[in-house]
């Protein structure tokens, strides 16, 4: 957008171990940014956030703007913190004892913590 602002697009598009599969997920992208707005929120008064309120539909054409709706965010350009955090959880439930069974893919499905 410009030196102190970006317009961040969250895609349908799902990947994993570093590839991008061809079939999206319909509506991810409007969920995660959602979600990602929920807790940015919430969370507001504890720690200052990235987000500038401006309204992503105002700052892209009038062609790309049913692109954006939902699904987009216009942010302050920050400099990053290097962390990533990785989220497991364990299945419980029949699913889960399917996957722990079966012999595809359940090394990359299932980790025992």
């Amino acid at each position: 957008m410009d030196d102190e602002r970006l317009l961040i697009v969250t895609t349908d598009r799902l990947s994993a171990f570093d590839v991008v599969l061809p079939t999206p997920i319909p509506g991810k992208g409007a969920v995660l940014t959602a979600v990602s707005n929920f807790w940015f929120d919430k969370l507001k008064h504890i720690i200052p956030n990235q987000l500038t309120g401006i309204d992503p539909e105002t700052v892209v054409a009038e062609n790309e703007r049913k692109q954006v709706t939902g699904r987009a965010i216009v942010v302050k350009k920050l400099k990053p913190l290097p962390i990533e955090a990785i989220v497991r959880a364990i299945w419980s439930d029949q699913a889960g004892r399917n996957i722990r069974s079966s012999r595809a893919c359940a090394a990359f499905l299932y980790q025992q913590v």
